[in-house]
C-alpha cells in the first residue's frame, strides 16, 4: 500500500484545494475542478477571475481580503461563484496567506459547494450578490455598509430589490430564501 504523503492528502481531499500565488491557481485537487465542471489542467495557471461571475466581483472581494486576512489571520466567507458553464452556485470560501500580511503573494483556499442546500434561484446583479452574501451571515444594513463601503441606504436599497426578486414580504423571509430554506 503507497505512503499516504502531504500532496496525496491534498489530491483526495473531499473538499476542493488551491494553492495560490498572486490571485493565480498554482495548483488544485480534483475536487476544486469538480465544484467548477472544469479539468484541474484546465484551472492550473488560472486567475481566481475564472471562478467568479464578474471580474467586477473578483476585483472587489479581492480589495476586501487583505485588511481581514491581516487583522485575522485568515479570510472566510459564502459568496455566489461560476462554474465553467456559467452556472451559478453558493460557494464557502476560506483562505489562509503564507505570509498573514501579504494575502494574495501566496496561500491556501478552500471552496465547499453549498449548492445542494442552496441555490440562486433568481438572477441576480453583481452588487445584489455581494448583499445577499453578506445577509446570511447575518449583519445588520450598517455592518454591511462598512464591510462594502457604501452607505447602510444603499444596502437597504439593495435588500429591497432581493425581496421583491424573492417575492417576500419581510427581511426574515428573504433570509429564509437566500438560505435556501
Amino acid at each position: 500500500m503507497p505512503a499516504l504523503d502531504y500532496r496525496t492528502a491534498f489530491h483526495l481531499a473531499p473538499i476542493g484545494l488551491v494553492l495560490s500565488r498572486d490571485r493565480k491557481i498554482e495548483d488544485c485537487n480534483d475536487e476544486l475542478a469538480s465544484i467548477f465542471g472544469t479539468t484541474r489542467e484546465a484551472l492550473l495557471g488560472q486567475s481566481f477571475q475564472v471562478l467568479y461571475p464578474s471580474a467586477d466581483e473578483f476585483e472587489r472581494i479581492g480589495a476586501r481580503i487583505p485588511p481581514i486576512m491581516t487583522a485575522q489571520g485568515s479570510y472566510a466567507d459564502d459568496r455566489i461563484m461560476k462554474r465553467a458553464n456559467g452556472e451559478l452556485f453558493w460557494c464557502h470560501v476560506t483562505g489562509r496567506a503564507q505570509q498573514r500580511a501579504d494575502a494574495h503573494a501566496a496561500g491556501v483556499w478552500t471552496f465547499e459547494d453549498l449548492s445542494a442546500t442552496r441555490r440562486v434561484a433568481v438572477e441576480l446583479t453583481p452588487r445584489e450578490r455581494e448583499i445577499a452574501a453578506q445577509l446570511v451571515t447575518g449583519k445588520t444594513s450598517k455592518q454591511i455598509g462598512r464591510v462594502l463601503e457604501i452607505s447602510p441606504r444603499t444596502v437597504d436599497v439593495y435588500r429591497a430589490r432581493l425581496m421583491r426578486k424573492y417575492d417576500t414580504g419581510n427581511a426574515t423571509e428573504l433570509l429564509q430564501r437566500l438560505l435556501g430554506n
